[in-house]
């Protein structure tokens, strides 16, 4: 939605701009002229008349249109999306895997479990994910941060009991930072590159998928022999995770006219906050 009101925002900033130009004309008692330069590239061979603006008004055109079109851009966060086929068809993959499996399994997995061992176990999962915030908030040379993951994975692992419970945060006041190395390579100025999504992980983009590497070999649970044990404490971290959320994610795929579009700008613009914080 935001998107598209900056759309007709930019239509409506252009038909000003135009008709400014034609009433322009019209005080000096000319023919209103309509120049393509101003919205369009013109190439060299192209035969084009521009006998009727000065120099001045095309180098002001070009100014206008210039700096429109980069702040336009910068508003919106857009991201090159190359691999759209590829990224269509992962979208529809994993729509299909959420409605036809995940969320089954979590809705049965919530009606089940009690709500306060759940949380119990996301505190777990939080605290055992203490390393990849850590070392981003170092890296991003946040010191009162990266202080605060430290005493929270101190208290909570002690006193919380291996991360189950979060004194840290009753008690102390202290959040997460929620930081990962996807967010520290855009803090150096590293672009997203391009957008992909992944089968079973979702939207990313080229920055964040070398990121998340990264985040991988911080992670204790990539660790775990053998692998069928740590699939099994992936996919059980999953449905935990799920069990909190089941409907937000339909409710935005409802809402959307393109889904794909939709999730793609969302996580771009999400992506884009996190790394300006």
């Amino acid at each position: 939605m935001k998107n598209r009101l900056e759309y007709i925002l930019f239509i409506f900033a252009l038909a000003f701009f135009l008709l400014s130009g034609c009433a322009h004309d019209r005080k000096k008692g000319s023919t209103p002229h309509f120049d393509p330069t101003a919205v369009s590239p013109v190439s060299q061979d192209q035969d084009i008349s521009l006998s009727k603006e000065t120099p001045s008004d095309l180098e002001m055109n070009d100014e206008f249109f210039d700096e429109f079109e980069e702040e336009y851009k910068g508003r919106s966060g857009r991201v090159a999306d190359p691999l759209s086929p590829w990224n269509r068809a992962m979208f529809h993959f994993n729509d299909k895997f959420y409605f036809w499996l995940l969320k089954p399994v979590s809705k049965g997995y919530k009606a089940i479990v009690p709500e306060v061992v759940r949380i119990g176990v996301s505190n777990f999962f939080c605290n055992l994910g203490t390393p990849i915030r850590l070392t981003s908030c170092l890296l991003q040379g946040k010191m009162k941060a990266t202080g605060t993951e430290l005493v929270r994975f101190l208290m909570n692992s002690t006193v919380g009991v291996l991360g189950f419970g979060d004194p840290a945060q009753k008690c102390l006041k202290l959040d997460i930072t929620d930081e990962d190395l996807g967010q520290t390579l855009g803090v150096y100025g590293i672009g997203n590159g391009f957008y992909v999504v992944w089968p079973l992980l979702g939207p990313s983009t080229l920055r964040d998928s070398v990121g998340m590497v990264g985040d991988w070999f911080l992670d204790p649970v990539l660790y775990v022999e053998p692998f069928g044990a740590k699939l099994g404490i992936l996919s059980y971290e999953k449905v935990n995770e799920t069990s909190f959320r089941i409907g937000d994610y339909e409710s935005i795929r409802d809402a959307a006219i393109e889904p794909y579009e939709a999730f793609r700008d969302a996580y771009i613009q999400y992506r884009k906050t996190k790394v300006e914080k």
